[in-house]
């Protein structure tokens, strides 16, 4: 998988994990483990930079936020506007490379 298609797979992954509601961190990385049966993870070393840079591109907004066990503040991150409309351009680039692969792989 190229960068670029790797990039797509991270964003969509993201921006679905956070489309109902806000996450911290580790918490994004747990519903994604839940969500795909642990078939699909990554590191926080790859987690935090992705983050960031979405909140560069105005895809994410965050604030901090208390921990609910009473430890230190977390920041949480919630889709914006615009990270909705990435988010359904995201599924469309991934449903168009699903197709394409599966025409070349004969529908398997």
């Amino acid at each position: 998988m190229d960068s670029n298609t790797k990039l797509m797979a991270l964003d969509l992954v993201l921006l679905s994990v956070l489309e109902a509601q806000p996450a911290y961190g580790l918490e994004i990385l747990q519903r994604i483990q839940d969500r795909t049966g642990a078939d699909y993870e990554f590191k926080e070393g790859s987690l935090y930079p992705a983050l960031h840079r979405m909140v560069k591109q105005g895809w994410l907004d965050s604030s901090w936020g208390e921990s609910q066990k009473g430890g230190a503040p977390r920041r949480y991150y919630s889709l914006s506007v615009l990270g909705r409309e990435a988010l359904k351009q995201k599924k469309i680039e991934w449903s168009k490379l699903r197709q394409a692969m599966d025409g070349l792989l004969g529908g398997t």
